[in-house]
């Protein structure tokens, strides 16, 4: 890989990025030393402005951020560095420097999932999810099979629209599902990585 170290007196930023999260962690500078030894011992390693000398994450806390891959951007001046964190990131115990959760998020859906959980919990009168859940287990599961039938009827025919909105009521129900039955996304996305690291 070649790196630009000229651009700021030896130094390039490095965007901490967790593997599977997709949260950035934080941000640092390595220099040609901190990112050898970086490589080396698979443990992140930068180049401490305040202190002058080279500084691995975690050699004091034990919060090491163990390196999985390195990317360099289009200049060659900056690095994407994923790992997998063993602990908070941020010297103040959080899991990012911005004191963010380091949780997965599926972005919209994960928005939906707190809708839905809300309705669960502060039931409105006026609210479709809040009378599903008032209905109970067996309804919210006759909606989903529902949902399924209309989705593969649609399926069958050429009308995208008509199957993309049927797609998106059996997701919305999916989802409805699940907070019934105590569980999120995250939950179903766990069992499928496990499958796919067998």
């Amino acid at each position: 890989m070649n790196i630009d170290f000229t651009k700021n007196n030896g130094l390039v930023p490095a965007i901490i990025q967790d593997i599977d999260t997709r949260k950035v962690l934080m941000l640092g500078y390595m220099n040609e030393e901190a990112y050898r030894q970086t490589i080396e011992t698979k443990k992140v390693t930068f180049f401490s402005r305040t202190k002058n000398r080279l500084w691995t994450k975690g050699e004091e806390s034990g919060n090491y951020l163990n390196l999985v891959d390195v990317k360099n951007d289009c200049d060659n001046d900056t690095l994407l560095v994923r790992v997998h964190p063993a602990g908070p990131t941020c010297h103040k115990g959080t899991d990012t420097c911005w004191g963010e959760q380091n949780i997965f998020s599926y972005g919209f859906l994960s928005k939906l999932e707190e809708v839905i959980k809300d309705r669960k919990e502060n039931r409105s009168e006026k609210s479709y999810v809040s009378s599903l859940f008032k209905s109970g287990i067996n309804k919210i599961a006759q909606k989903v099979g529902e949902e399924a039938v209309e989705t593969v009827i649609e399926a069958k025919d050429n009308n995208d629209e008509l199957f993309l909105n049927e797609c998106a009521d059996l997701l919305f129900h999916y989802l409805i599902l699940l907070q019934a039955k105590g569980f999120k996304l995250e939950d179903i996305a766990s069992v499928l990585r496990k499958r796919h690291n067998k």
